[in-house]
């Protein structure tokens, strides 16, 4: 009795080479930030700070109905953590990679750069992840913060659905800007739009002006998601938020893939 050999098609052998290459890449990424804690640190320990100097003090400050302040500033520190993550984790180092030629090293290997940046993305969604269970811990163990099992996970599961959109707009400043401007244009429009959007203070708590702003911002809609989970008074309902985030995301990366096409052309072409 003969047994026939399973046929593998050309593209199935394709998709596991492409799977492979991803996942080895995905792990040569996480090795990098794992030896240049510099390059993580900052996403991990400013939301811990934040929430040490404004968190801690407000734990048990009644902000709404079953809501404490200190709870209200974990939710904002946390949309402030992860879209951190990703703008810098991502986006700037893309940056910092065009400046050592590294787009040189991936266009003469057999690794497609999209595989390249979707294993970078991966990592960032991950490292975001990782920010949120520290963040989470921390207030838990030494804020006191108590909330349902429900609310951490539908915080957290949100904000990494929302973050794709950070990831588009760190992606963006990679390829707008000159590398060496880079990482001081992505600190000054993500500390800009956190503040305006009420992340470090409530809005009700800035000036008119910048209320009238906020809802125009994607780190407005975005803390929406974190701010709702929680349960806040007058929070944007979930599909404004994500259509809101949905067209900046679709924007940002829109402004990337021109920049990226027009950099491989000057550079390969």
């Amino acid at each position: 009795m003969s047994v026939d050999a399973p046929i593998v098609t050309g593209s199935a052998r394709s998709s596991a080479s492409l799977w492979g290459m991803f996942a080895r890449q995905a792990r040569v990424q996480a090795v990098i930030l794992w030896r240049t804690p510099a390059l993580s640190a900052t996403g991990f320990l400013l939301p811990i700070i934040l929430f040490v100097f404004f968190g801690l003090p407000n734990a048990d400050v009644p902000y709404a109905p079953g809501i404490t302040m200190g709870a209200y500033l974990l939710a904002s520190y946390s949309a402030f953590a992860v879209s951190l993550v990703m703008i810098f984790n991502f986006g700037v180092t893309v940056s910092l990679d065009r400046a050592e030629n590294v787009d040189l090293l991936v266009r003469s290997t057999p690794l497609p750069p999209l595989v390249h940046l979707a294993a970078r993305a991966a990592v960032a969604l991950a490292s975001g992840l990782l920010s949120l269970i520290t963040l989470f811990a921390f207030a838990i163990v030494l804020g006191g913060i108590e909330l349902a099992a429900g609310t951490w996970l539908s915080m957290g599961s949100w904000l990494l659905v929302g973050s794709i959109t950070f990831i588009g707009l760190g992606f963006a400043i990679a390829y707008l800007v000159s590398p060496n401007a880079a990482p001081a244009v992505a600190n000054i429009v993500f500390m800009v739009m956190s503040f305006a959007s009420g992340l470090f203070v409530p809005l009700d708590q800035l000036p008119d002006f910048l209320a009238m702003i906020a809802p125009y911002l994607p780190t407005y809609h975005y803390a929406q998601l974190a701010w709702r989970a929680l349960g806040v008074p007058g929070s944007a309902d979930l599909a404004v938020s994500l259509a809101w985030l949905a067209g900046y995301a679709a924007v940002f990366f829109a402004i990337a893939i021109r920049g990226y096409r027009g950099e491989a052309s000057r550079k390969f072409s």
